[in-house]
């Protein structure tokens, strides 16, 4: 497994994820949080927990580039990321999304702009993770271990 390559993926999808997010969550579903707010927490409050949220979402991205390495199957990168993204979106609408709509008072239009939301976003920073990494070339002797 190359874990720098993990390392870099991880990086990549989680600055890429920022800059998505923003633009999805601040336009695109603006108006679909609006008829939500009232489960919403006010927005400074919000704001005082995005740096949390950030470093958690990097932890995050580390963990799916090496999920992804470790299910690699030398196929095309990019492909497989693809794939990979949307298995994860699944995962994450059906333990996730699907609860928060049973739990909290939002919507079933949010719920369903979240899960498809979802898909679109983890198929893109599977996409991402998939074109930067790569296995260690078997050629190449690993250390000795001590």
């Amino acid at each position: 497994m190359n874990f720098p390559r993990i390392a870099m993926a991880a990086v990549a999808a989680w600055i890429a994820a920022m800059g998505v997010g923003y633009l999805i969550n601040d336009f695109v579903l603006a108006d679909i949080y609006a008829v939500n707010q009232a489960a919403m927490r006010p927005e400074a409050d919000l704001n005082a927990r995005l740096p949390v949220g950030f470093g958690f979402l990097l932890v995050g991205y580390f963990a799916f580039a090496y999920a992804y390495a470790k299910g690699y199957e030398a196929g095309n990168g990019v492909m497989e990321g693809v794939r990979f993204g949307v298995l994860v979106a699944i995962l994450v609408s059906c333990f996730g999304y699907i609860w928060e709509w049973v739990v909290f008072p939002i919507n079933p239009t949010m719920a369903a702009v979240l899960i498809v939301d979802s898909i679109f976003e983890y198929a893109l920073y599977g996409a991402i993770v998939g074109a930067i990494y790569r296995p260690l070339d078997k050629a190449t002797p690993k250390p000795a271990a001590m």
